[in-house]
Order: structure tokens, then sequence, then C-alpha cells
């Protein structure tokens, strides 16, 4: 079967055409996308990649991303870290951020593809993957270790990702922090597909005991999700368009070392489509959720974040904050880049960097937020929510404190009042909550997530600046 061409714009091909009887009737998968052009419009996806300590996270990255197999000795992982001692114990502790880039026809963009088989060895950088790719995918790596648990919780809950790959070590099986994240991704009704790895080194019986633990987990009645053992690239395609069901949770197995079932992943990766269709507003007013700032010679205080809704052209007027007493400051955007490439806008859904003027770094901090002017925003110290506690060893009640993630938000808030009275695991209630530092930028509707040690506990904003709240804190 040969490719179609629909339309200038975009590129047809063929992903998997099957025979069905010998009369000669076909049925074929088509994949059907836009060729590259400018880079604010590029089709990103976010993925969160999770799992517990040791499981392959960044070493799988390292060989997605960088297109070179791994030596079983972290080859591969160590162009993803940031700091030394990462790469002297092999322990992500900070958000990774790599990206990888597919070509209208499907292709990953590698060094090979862009200059031939004599530049294999040239680095590519952003920029080429940026400009070729029609559709890139941004991988955020978090921490497995336990002691990180509060970078990876933000990474999950203000990186906004569309999906999350939970990596499992064959040879280790569910243990430690795996089924914290499992959790947290439940809990924030992101859609998860797991990959198991170090299937080269681990002996056939223990990976069938920790397939069987695995599948128990996501049969169980938390979980309620149905695994899909992907074999082939009939099942590759099949589950990817079912996928946003958030019902079917595919799984892969692989070798970083033999490459062994990564053709399967990266077929998946590519023909993966969005499942963010209506949690973004382009029309409405602009609000940008700010989850990492920088100090950069030569141009300034640079906030980097994902675009919820609304458009931001270079040169627009906008409201940043909240600061410690709840004000919004006006700054302008002098700058716009996505993907370390300058573009002169960004839409609602996208993640971009914005340089600012007159604002200093030291005032801002992750979880604030840049408005319209016209957005009427504030912020509040009280608010109110339904919450579900999913663990507690005694009993939660009034004056209780624990460490609260709301968006980009994360703050240690204090209950002031609930409608029960005491809870237990388990327990629905409608609490209300007050920050302890500082007034938060809040949306009724927005998922939370509070913990403290063991306890934890998700809900949704459902009112804001109580009355009665204020009273009682005087």
């Amino acid at each position: 079967m040969t490719p179609l061409t629909t339309e200038k714009a975009k590129t047809t091909t063929p992903v998997q055409v099957i025979n069905v009887n010998e009369v000669g009737f076909f049925y074929a998968h088509l994949l059907i996308r836009k060729r590259a052009g400018q880079v604010e419009d590029l089709n990103e996806l976010r993925v969160a990649v999770v799992g517990n300590v040791d499981a392959g996270k960044s070493t799988l990255l390292g060989v997605l991303t960088k297109n070179v197999l791994d030596d079983g000795r972290g080859k591969a992982r160590v162009n993803l870290f940031k700091h030394k001692h990462e790469i002297e114990t092999g322990r992500t502790s900070s958000v990774g951020l790599e990206i990888m880039g597919f070509t209208s026809k499907g292709a990953i963009i590698t060094s090979e593809l862009m200059h031939g088989p004599q530049g294999a060895k040239q680095k590519i950088t952003w920029d080429d993957i940026c400009v070729n790719a029609s559709k890139v995918i941004s991988f955020f790596d978090l921490a497995g270790h336990e002691k990180y648990l509060k970078t990876t919780v933000f990474g999950m809950t203000g990186c906004s990702p569309d999906f999350v790959m939970l990596m499992i070590g064959a040879n280790a099986g569910i243990i430690g922090m795996t089924k914290e994240h499992l959790g947290l991704a439940l809990a924030l009704n992101v859609p998860v597909y797991i990959v198991i790895t170090k299937i080269d080194m681990c002996p056939a019986n223990v990976l069938e005991n920790t397939i069987k633990q695995l599948t128990k987990i996501l049969k169980s009645s938390g979980c309620r999700k149905i695994p899909m053992f992907i074999k082939t690239v009939g099942d590759v395609l099949v589950t990817a368009g079912n996928f946003v069901s958030e019902r079917v949770c595919p799984i892969f197995q692989v070798s970083n070392l033999t490459g062994e079932g990564l053709d399967l992943l990266k077929l998946f990766l590519n023909v993966l489509r969005s499942n963010s269709q209506g949690h973004y507003d382009p029309t409405s007013n602009v609000e940008y959720q700010i989850t990492d700032t920088f100090s950069v010679p030569g141009v300034g205080t640079v906030v980097n974040g994902t675009l919820v809704n609304g458009v931001v052209h270079v040169g627009d007027s906008l409201l940043i904050g909240p600061d410690s007493a709840g004000h919004f400051t006006p700054t302008i955007v002098k700058s716009i880049q996505r993907k370390r490439v300058n573009v002169p806008l960004a839409s609602a859904g996208q993640s971009a960097s914005f340089a600012l003027k007159k604002i200093k770094r030291s005032s801002l901090r992750k979880g604030m937020v840049m408005v319209s002017k016209a957005a009427d925003a504030k912020a509040y110290f009280e608010f109110e929510a339904e919450v579900l506690v999913l663990f507690h060893s005694t009993t939660i009640s009034t004056k209780y404190q624990a460490m609260l993630h709301c968006g980009g938000v994360r703050q240690t808030a204090k209950i002031v009042g609930m409608d029960k009275g005491v809870l237990r695991t388990g327990d629905r209630a409608v609490v209300q909550f007050r920050f302890i530092r500082h007034p938060e930028y809040l949306k009724v509707g927005t998922r939370l997530l509070f913990r403290e040690g063991r306890t934890k506990g998700v809900g949704k904003v459902v009112r804001l600046g109580l009355k009665e709240i204020q009273d009682a804190s005087k």
C-alpha cells in the first residue's frame, strides 16, 4: 500500500496493513499528521516518568531521546543528570526534562536522520528537533527516592502531564514507591501506561511473579484498570486508540541493554493522541502557571511553566503574583521560548518560557501565576474542598496541618473546620483549609492532594475565601 497525500500540509502514512481473508479485503491503520511547520504550532505531549529507585527511569529516557543503547553501567543516563551528586549516585533528585521528536511520517528525529550516516555522532539540539518535528514528546524525569517525594508530587501536579509512564524493574518487582506513584496518578486522574525494564537480566520465574503481582494490583478495586500486555504492532495500535478511555492500561516489557521491546514503545509514543481537549481554552483570559524560575545573564528573569488559558504574544502586559501580601505586580513579556526556540506567541495547553521586564527573581516562587489584567485575579488564604482520606493511622480533626499540592501551589495548610467531628481512612468530608504562610491563587474545581508523613488525601476545591473562617481566625 502506498502512502497517500491528503493535502499539502499533511502526510498520510500506513502504520500497518492486515489481510482479512483470501478474497483480498484489507483494513489499514493510517497515521494522518500535519507536516513540520512553525514551532508555535508544534503538537506536544507531556509524559511524567515515575517509578521506584533503580527502576531504570533515567536510563530509558537516555535510550529513547539520545538513540543509544545502555551498557549496563549507566552510560545512557549520564547526559540527563543536572547535578554532580546525581551522576555519582545515579539517583535523580530534581525534575529533569527531555524531548523526543517525530516527523510527519512517524520517524524519530536522530543524528542519522538529520546529518546522514556520517553524522551519527553529532549531537542534535532541541532547535533541530523542534524545527523538523511534527510531534514532540516532553518527558519529565521525576525522582524515585522516598526523600524526594515532595519534588515528584510537584512534578505531577504542577507540570500538567497528559500521561504517566510508570517504570517497574522486572528483577525487583513492585516495591517501595511504585504503589505510591501509581496511587498519585490515579488520584490526579492521569492515564497510566507501564514499562517493565531489565527483562534481559531477570530470570523467567521472577518476571512471571512481577507480572502476576502487577495484574493483581491493576485489577483490584482501588485501580479498576484493564491490563493489556503489548506483544505486537496490532496491540500497540488498538491500545493507543482506546487509551483515552483511562480504563485500559498498556504494559510494555523492554530491555535498555539489548533494545528488546523498544520499537513497540516508540511506535506507541508516535501514535499516542493527547487527551487534553477541553482542558485548555485559548479564547478566555490568560492564565499561566509558573513551575520554575531562572535568572539568565543578559536576559534577566525568566519563568517556565504551562499556559492553561488564553494566548500570550511578545510585548503583552500581564499581572504576576500573588506575593506574600496577596498582591499582583504588572510586568511585560520581553520574549517567549518553546523548547529553547524563540517564538512570537504561546497558546493554551503549551509549556513555554517567558522573559519578564522589571521583575526580580528573588520576588518569584513556584506556584505563582501570570494572568491578564482583565481577569480580576485574587489570592485567597482560605478555601473549602471536598476531600477523601486515602490513608491515616489515627484520626484527623481541626487544627491538623499537612503539605497541600494544588496545581503549581505547594504550601502547608491547616484544617480550620469540617462537616464531621473526625476523619479516618476512607472518609469523605467537606473541609475548610487555611494556608499557613501566604495566600495563593486557586480556582474552583481544581484537584488537590494533601500529605503529611504517611497520611494522604485527595480532593477538589469547591469554594474560595470563606467569611466564617476569616472571622474565626481573628
